[in-house]
């Protein structure tokens, strides 16, 4: 038998949703006024000598010129290799970047080591990527728990495909393998939780965060102990190159007025997380006869962090963009300044399952979050 979970353009969808590098060189921050001033050209200027030197924020930037043809003529090449120069240099979205741009081209041996990489810092489109590879056994080891559990975080994330591929590995994978990649998706998240602490840590000192392999897969998978069917699971190519030219006529990510955003830059999706089948069937618990007061939402220790900025004007373009969210509304708007980056963050959680839930929810909406304490 055969079972067909294809990627749909995941890697082509990821690569209309990048921002400009925060920058720390105050040649590389003019550039970016520039470019949210739609001075494309005078930005691209800027951010060439820098560039030369090796600034990995330079690097990035001049690729996504080159990509969207911005201040340049449109070059995938050269933007290509700009990535590579990039994330060589430490830079870690251009490290991402450049693995989705390698995997989209058909290239996926070599996208692999990138690949993992994001999908260990938390990234959901590399998270189905490599779950559906270890689903196949393509390019990586056959592990149906490894696979699960990284769909399940894709799922959680709201990726929409990641729904319907643990659709078709619920007929395929047996029950006590499942049941481990519950507990193997709570330790990778866990994992992921930390890579992305220290991602902040390195912006909160103005430095770039290493780019660090992989980890290999634990032992302790469990292997499928018995004949599997045959799975004919080859990413669409194609599909991922037709996603990339239809992203190249989009705004949201490279829009000027989210220059310099580190973390969320494009305008929330509006698809839901994928409903459980428990709760559909749950009934609706009855209505209080008498409201509860109104809750303080200002007071509470623990904190949603919406991005790191190096221009503090777009961290209030983002605020004035979600804050209406149900995920932030009310909530104390926070600006910290540390070094040359400004953090915005939404305050007042009462404990950190109230923040963890607003911070999936935005998440499943698009926008990258962390969750922090005062």
């Amino acid at each position: 038998m055969s079972l067909k979970i294809k990627a749909f353009g995941i890697a082509a969808a990821a690569l209309a949703m990048l921002p400009l590098a925060a920058p720390a060189g105050a040649q590389v921050r003019e550039g970016v006024e520039a470019w949210s001033r739609g001075d494309y050209a005078a930005a691209v200027a800027q951010w060439q000598a820098p560039a030369e030197a090796g600034d990995a924020d330079a690097l990035f930037n001049l690729a996504q010129a080159y990509r969207l043809g911005r201040g340049v003529p449109q070059d995938e090449a050269r933007a290509e290799a700009l990535y590579a120069q990039a994330a060589q240099a430490g830079h870690v979205q251009a490290a991402d970047t450049y693995g989705l741009m390698l995997f989209q081209d058909g290239r996926r041996e070599e996208a692999l080591p990138y690949v993992q990489g994001a999908a260990s810092r938390g990234d959901p489109r590399a998270q189905y990527l490599l779950g559906i590879a270890h689903f196949n056994g393509d390019i990586v080891s056959r592990d149906w728990t490894r696979a699960y559990a990284l769909l399940t975080l894709a799922n959680a994330a709201g990726l929409p495909q990641a729904s319907s591929a643990i659709t078709q590995m619920d007929q395929h994978i047996p029950i006590d393998q499942r049941q481990a990649a519950a507990g193997l998706a709570r330790q990778l998240e866990a994992d992921a939780e930390r890579a992305r602490a220290v991602e902040l840590a390195a912006a909160d000192l103005g430095a770039q965060a290493p780019v660090s392999p992989a980890p290999p897969p634990s032992s302790a998978s469990p292997r499928v102990p018995r004949p599997i069917p045959t799975v004919d699971v080859s990413p669409s190519i194609a599909a991922a190159r037709d996603a990339v030219r239809q992203a190249r006529e989009a705004t949201g990510a490279e829009s000027p007025a989210d220059a310099g955003a580190s973390f969320a830059n494009s305008e929330p999706r509006s698809a839901p997380p994928p409903a459980r089948v428990a709760d559909a069937l749950r009934p609706a618990a009855p209505a209080p006869e008498i409201a509860a007061p109104a809750r303080d939402l200002t007071s509470g220790p623990w904190r949603v962090q919406l991005g790191a900025f190096g221009v503090a004007g777009n961290a209030q373009r983002l605020w004035n963009r979600l804050s209406s969210r149900p995920e932030i509304a009310g909530r104390e708007r926070l600006l910290i300044s540390t070094g040359r980056v400004t953090r915005l963050q939404a305050g007042g959680y009462a404990t950190r399952d109230e923040a963890q839930r607003a911070c999936n929810s935005l998440r499943s909406a698009g926008v990258d979050c962390l969750v922090r304490r005062d």
